[in-house]
């Protein structure tokens, strides 16, 4: 093949490798649009009626443990799901796992908390880059996260 032919194959097999990615990407668009509205839905309708609103993950780290467990659960009472992401292995596939999947993701993930109100996008707060600052001696970024959140999840 010359040069020619071969940057014609080229652009030829783009266009259809791109025609062919396009629905698959819509779909997998759609699919995720889905799940996110059913899981509101399933919150709306199972936490909201029982004054749960908040989703709180973390794990069994000393980073941050005795932190969840004096300052930030006890402020939350019972309008939380907690989960531990140590114990994951004795997670089930409940309400509150599939939020924590969703909301999320693969980065920064533990740890985390998601308020979800009965109307408007729910907030997804990540504690790691806040905890990764204090122990690098600057606890400002981490207090104000705590502050906000805190003051998210209690109104």
């Amino acid at each position: 093949m010359n040069s020619v032919r071969l940057r014609r194959f080229h652009v030829l097999f783009g266009i259809v490798l791109t025609l062919a990615a396009v629905p698959l990407l819509l779909l997998a668009a759609v699919i995720y649009i889905f799940w996110g509205l059913l899981l509101r839905f399933l919150v709306i309708v199972l936490w909201i009626p029982r004054g749960l609103r908040v989703l709180v993950v973390y794990s069994n780290s000393p980073h941050w443990k005795q932190r969840f467990e004096e300052r930030v659960l006890p402020q939350l009472g019972a309008r939380c799901v907690v989960l531990n992401w140590s114990e994951r292995r004795r997670w089930s596939w409940g309400l509150a796992e599939c939020l924590f999947w969703f909301y999320g993701g693969a980065k920064n993930y533990n740890p985390l908390a998601v308020v979800i109100p009965p109307f408007g996008r729910a907030k997804v707060f990540r504690f790691w880059p806040a905890f990764r600052d204090a122990k690098h001696g600057r606890p400002e970024s981490l207090q104000r996260l705590e502050t906000e959140f805190l003051n998210e999840a209690v109104r």
